[in-house]
């Protein structure tokens, strides 16, 4: 279907949804670099207006990406909630950024709603979106997972402790870790990004954190994100293995480069589950996602990077998952050139992830050759602080030494909790209060006398 509008005498036309939605996009060099952005700011305006007049329904009869030819597509139509969808299926895209910003989108409401919207219906709403529309309509979303603690409550947020080594030496692993574990962080999991893909390095680091959190009683869970396969591999010999790691994308080609399908990662979540590894819950999945990756691996089909983005979310949400991640700045400036497509970038995929149903966190991120810099990164934390994010990375000094990228640190999770008054996962806090690492009030205020002993217990 051809979309049109005309501002000023002169007529915009865009040949289908997909290109309407790219050309409504707000700039970023990804988009751009693919040849799909819009050429001015007056097309994009244009499109938006457009967009703004398509019904909701028209994403059910006009995909992106032809049902026939990608796997996802399939995924989105055959499992999307029919009668979810009801209450709203009248409404056009700008009368449902209207709907999400009054009373009426309470917390339940959306709730109920999340399996009712597809990934194309919630990019296309952020699309009409300002930053403060964004945080407002994410923050109203509840999403609440578990596995040997509780995420997502309300007043909530988590760290994953990412205690990355360039070498994966278990020693300087488990001082990053102990690090972590004094400043408040790990409650979303301790998480390790390996160095090596050798299956035998892999299982030294699954035993090293299986051993740490059973030995000290932690209420968290452990994942090094590592290929699923592998994962696999670990599980059929009998490692302690408690989520099960994989990055995916928004098309069949895109997680085709990434050397998975949804067959596979249904084959891993059911692995997963058999474990029953978990003590309060059952989610025991991680995924990871960005912005762009659909790209790099030429795998875009002409979607902009956002949809693209939203529609791995679809992906995720198929398998009930305990955490997912947009590691937003991650790919690099090709993709998101500065600062300010990175907070955009990130308000957006938080937004879009809570409104599907996604316990969805953030790495608030860049490499170091984009145009952005830590300022930067702190009013994107602090903004998706207030938008209720899940979720944020814990890294020794923001810097991974090993992924070569700049994060959060152990005192930026500090920062937020305080600004906002927010609280680790309920289990987390009362261990460490157990623990003599936090007071009754759950602030970190450990007895120095205490530290030693500690320190040995958990580097035995």
């Amino acid at each position: 279907m051809v979309y049109r509008h005309t501002i000023n005498a002169t007529g915009y036309v865009f040949a289908d949804l997909r290109d309407l939605l790219a050309k409504a996009t707000p700039p970023r060099s990804g988009d751009r670099l693919a040849g799909i952005a819009a050429e001015t700011a007056e097309q994009m305006i244009a499109a938006r207006i457009a967009l703004a007049d398509v019904p909701l329904k028209q994403f059910l009869q006009e995909p992106v990406i032809p049902y026939e030819d990608d796997e996802i597509t399939r995924l989105i139509i055959d499992t999307h909630d029919l009668p979810g969808f009801a209450g709203i299926s009248s409404l056009t895209v700008g009368e449902f950024r209207d709907w999400l910003l009054s009373d009426a989108a309470t917390t339940e409401a959306l709730n109920s709603l999340s399996r009712g919207l597809t990934p194309e219906m919630v990019a296309a709403v952020s699309k009409l979106m300002r930053n403060q529309d964004l945080i407002l309509v994410a923050k109203k979303c509840q999403v609440t997972t578990r596995f040997r603690n509780t995420i997502g409550l309300r007043g909530c947020m988590s760290a994953r402790l990412q205690p990355n080594h360039p070498f994966d030496d278990l020693k300087g692993i488990t001082a990053s870790i102990l690090d972590g574990i004094l400043l408040g962080s790990g409650d979303a999991c301790i998480g390790i990004n390996p160095a090596s893909d050798d299956p035998a390095v892999i299982s030294g680091l699954v035993q090293l954190l299986d051993d740490i959190i059973g030995r000290l009683r932690i209420p968290t869970q452990s994942c090094v994100l590592t290929h699923v396969t592998t994962t696999l591999g670990l599980i059929e010999r009998g490692m302690p293995v408690d989520l099960v790691f994989q990055s995916v994308a928004g098309t069949q080609a895109a997680n085709r480069s990434f050397g998975v399908d949804l067959a596979l990662l249904r084959q891993a979540h059911e692995a997963g589950l058999s474990l029953r590894r978990g003590s309060v819950g059952r989610n025991v999945m991680y995924f990871e996602t960005g912005q762009g990756s659909a790209l790099s691996a030429n795998a875009h089909h002409g979607v902009d990077q956002q949809t693209c983005e939203a529609r791995a979310y679809g992906v995720a949400r198929a398998f009930d998952p305990l955490l997912v991640n947009s590691v937003v700045g991650f790919i690099g400036p090709e993709y998101l050139y500065d600062g300010k497509q990175i907070i955009r970038a990130g308000l957006e995929d938080h937004f879009c992830g809570k409104l599907l149903g996604l316990p969805l966190g953030v790495d608030v991120c860049y490499t170091n050759h984009a145009e952005a810099d830590q300022d930067d990164m702190d009013n994107l934390l602090t903004l998706l602080a207030a938008a209720g994010v899940t979720f944020i990375m814990g890294v020794p000094g923001a810097d991974d030494v090993m992924l070569n990228y700049q994060s959060t640190s152990f005192h930026d999770a500090l920062y937020v909790r305080d600004l906002f008054g927010l609280k680790r996962a309920p289990e987390f806090d009362q261990w460490l209060f157990q623990s003599g690492l936090a007071d009754a009030s759950f602030r970190l205020s450990a007895n120095p006398a205490l530290l030693p002993d500690f320190a040995s217990r958990l580097i035995a």
